[in-house]
């Protein structure tokens, strides 16, 4: 234990020298937030999974129905309030509008009615949207049946009981872009280039257990991964107001069972790469079409439907998930279980193929 801890530290110190690798393992990822918390824009979506349930079969009632069924981006799905909301909640749906009994007469007799419409506060930036689209609508219908004054109006509820703001699905998949930048450009390269410096050849041949070595490089990175989780959560609730809702167990594992799983991935391209340049290369490879396609910066509504395969076959799809769900109460895409039984078999496979392909000198 002794010699663990003694290398862990020397390790730390190594890696403390290297500005780059501090950089894009801490550095970029509170810039990038900083940034994108700051200034990003709402953007259009291909489609959305709406609920409606059209309880008015009075002339307003169906204008609406017919309205909200005319909308590209919307795939409605129809049903009673209470089974809509519940799809809603389980994370099948993004927004159910109910128009309400009675709201034809109440149009008629000159009275000011509602449209309810219940939405998930979770991906703020696909709610403001839905909304806008939601109120256009109404506001249309309205004109065409009333004229002025303004009789209908939107009344829009949160599904959760606080209100969701961009940073709240923004910072947990900055977090996993972070732990992927750590298992991936953290880990390559620097194994490279210590291979070419001989550096891994000299500790291969000491009588330290070649597994002892190794576990002092893994249990660093752990260690920076959890750095960047205690950066990046700070920066969150006190420069965003975010709210940290899930359990901290829970969090702590995701955060170590990500890590894991691309530290093991950064292993077994060390092991394929034979220089730097092709490390290099195979890095950002892998690295950027996770960072776009696995919905860490934008719901995976916006891509076409065509790439949701793909989507579904990254780790960082489900890690973000998993870390969305218990940072903010997102509601899930997958169950927990599964974004953790997915990372787990990621974390195998890479891990088994980094066993059989790396090289000490």
């Amino acid at each position: 234990m002794k010699t663990l801890i003694q290398l862990y530290i020397a390790s730390l110190k190594e890696f403390v020298r290297e500005p780059m690798t501090l950089f894009w393992t801490l550095a970029f990822p509170i810039l990038f937030i900083l940034i994108f918390g700051l200034v990003f824009s709402d953007a259009d979506s291909p489609s959305y999974e709406i609920g409606l349930a059209v309880n008015d079969t009075g002339p307003a009632g169906q204008a609406l129905g017919a309205a909200f069924h005319s909308v590209p981006v919307f795939k409605i799905t129809e049903g009673s309030r209470d089974e809509l909301i519940a799809k809603l909640k389980d994370g099948d749906l993004r927004t159910v509008i109910v128009i309400p009994e009675g709201l034809s007469e109440k149009m008629q007799a000159g009275e000011k009615a509602e449209v309810e419409t219940v939405y998930d506060p979770s991906n703020s930036t696909s709610a403001q949207l839905i909304l806008q689209i939601i109120r256009q609508i109404v506001d249309g219908v309205d004109r065409q049946m009333a004229g002025a004054p303004v009789r209908l109006t939107v009344e829009a509820t949160p599904v959760a009981a606080k209100e969701a703001t961009f940073m709240d699905f923004f910072l947990p998949g900055i977090l996993g872009m972070s732990l992927m930048q750590l298992g991936l450009f953290g880990t390559a390269p620097a194994l490279v280039a210590l291979r070419e410096q001989q550096v891994l050849r000299r500790l291969g041949a000491t009588p330290l257990p070649r597994s002892t070595i190794l576990a002092s490089q893994v249990l660093l990175r752990l260690t920076i991964g959890l750095a960047q989780m205690a950066l990046l959560l700070s920066i969150g609730v006190i420069g965003f107001k975010m709210h940290v809702q899930g359990s901290v167990l829970g969090l702590i594992g995701f955060v170590v069972l990500g890590a894991l799983s691309f530290i093991s991935m950064g292993y077994m391209i060390a092991g394929l790469a034979k220089t730097q340049d092709a490390v290099t290369g195979i890095t950002s490879m892998l690295n950027f079409p996770m960072m776009f396609l696995s919905g860490i910066f934008f719901p995976v509504e916006v891509m076409p439907q065509w790439m949701r395969p793909i989507v579904e076959a990254i780790p960082l799809t489900y890690l973000g998930d998993a870390l969305r769900q218990i940072i903010v109460g997102s509601p899930p895409a997958h169950s927990l279980s599964m974004d953790a039984g997915v990372l787990a078999g990621w974390l195998v496979v890479c891990g088994l193929l980094a066993i059989r392909l790396f090289r000490w000198e």
